[in-house]
């Protein structure tokens, strides 16, 4: 069990990503992160509703892709709770990459970039440096 870690949902209208899919994808981070372990329980619809301002068949909906995923389980009377973990053999190297970002973050910010421009400068370069893994990697 996560001891008490409660998934804060958020919803980004500028996205472009379904409002459920929005909620499948902060999940499906959350077990990347390890911040949701197997056995956990996920808010319930009320919860979402009155965190989010969404509408019941949307975070159902949402609940519903989690299971068709094997990802999590509803049990009648009790609410849904995470059936597997996405967390890798990689969870141990998180935190010392998580201080390396914050510092890095806290630069840009000192720097005066605003949250639009960090996340346009950090996928700009994520996406180069995965391009350039991928032509390397193509080349051996």
């Amino acid at each position: 069990m996560n001891g008490g870690f409660v998934i804060d949902f958020h919803l980004d209208a500028r996205s472009g990503v379904s409002p459920y899919q929005q909620l499948v994808h902060q999940v499906q981070q959350a077990l990347r992160l390890g911040l949701l372990s197997v056995g956990d329980q996920l808010p319930t619809v009320k919860e979402v509703m009155a965190k989010v301002a969404i509408n019941p068949n949307t975070v159902l909906k949402a609940y519903r892709e989690l299971e068709h995923l094997g990802l999590a389980a509803a049990r009648p009377g009790l609410g849904t709770f995470v059936t597997r973990s996405l967390a890798g053999d990689t969870l141990a190297a998180h935190q010392p990459l998580r201080v390396e970002l914050q510092t890095w973050l806290d630069k840009a910010l000192r720097a005066g970039l605003d949250a639009d421009s960090i996340e346009a400068l950090f996928m700009a370069t994520f996406r180069q440096a995965t391009d350039l893994r991928k032509a390397t990697e193509a080349s051996r």
